[in-house]
């Protein structure tokens, strides 16, 4: 029985395709490729890929309406490609439910660092069955990826926010330093003064209506990192 990770590639450069399939066939996963959305959905039909890399542009629909496609009924994880260096590709792509976001030209081994750390990630979200999971006064749909407050609100929430809020609930009652933090989301350590992750936690705490100074639900440990001080339950 083959128990390896299938990843799909949908990119309308042949070039592309080809080269990440030989490289990832030989760090030891199972590569289906498609050149476009029509492809990519037949693909779909027959397989459930354990991770998609997306291109944003390919003749037909592009890589952000495909994303949103397979986020109506999927939450695998979503690398996305994009030849622009132009940071909003990179907003749009977070904001409707991609995990993460390389450049082109870019590293097949930076490529593999950021797989892996997603499937890890993954991993960690598998570990229970239920679909909804409650903390404080919120419930998080961990299909939709969306938060429903104490009124029945709902909203949706990006890929970042997602995966960070995500990381706190599958580990809660636990400090997260900074480069766990940054590991998680985006498969690598935390750069010397960096700042993505404070903004990062300071979005997703107002998301939340949580307090960094009187904080009910991430608390900041001083010189150590985070902690998520609500305790979380489960629901099917």
């Amino acid at each position: 029985m083959n128990n390896n990770k299938q990843i799909l590639i949908v990119d309308d450069d042949q070039e592309i395709r080809q080269l990440l399939q030989q490289y990832l066939s030989k760090s030891g996963f199972d590569v289906l490729t498609a050149e476009d959305g029509v492809a990519m959905h037949q693909i779909l039909e027959q397989h459930a890929p354990d991770l998609i890399i997306l291109d944003v542009m390919m003749p037909g629909d592009d890589g952000f309406t495909l994303c949103q496609h397979i986020r109506r009924d999927s939450n695998v994880p979503i690398i996305m490609l994009t030849a622009s260096s132009d940071e909003t590709d990179r907003v749009i792509g977070l904001e409707i439910g991609a995990d993460d976001y390389i450049a082109k030209p870019f590293s097949p081994r930076e490529l593999l660092a950021r797989i892996k750390a997603l499937l890890r990630r993954a991993q960690f979200s598998s570990t229970s069955s239920s679909r909804f999971m409650r903390f404080g006064q919120w419930r998080l749909d961990t299909l939709q990826r969306s938060l429903t407050d104490q009124h029945g609100e709902t909203s949706e929430l990006s890929g970042a926010d997602y995966n960070l809020l995500m990381l706190f609930l599958q580990h809660p009652n636990q400090i997260l330093d900074r480069d766990a933090i940054s590991d998680a989301t985006r498969g690598r350590e935390a750069l010397p003064l960096e700042r993505g992750i404070d903004v990062q936690l300071s979005r997703l705490r107002q998301r939340l209506g949580d307090n960094g100074k009187n904080p009910k639900l991430i608390k900041t440990i001083r010189g150590a990192g985070y902690v998520l001080i609500a305790e979380v339950s489960y629901e099917s």
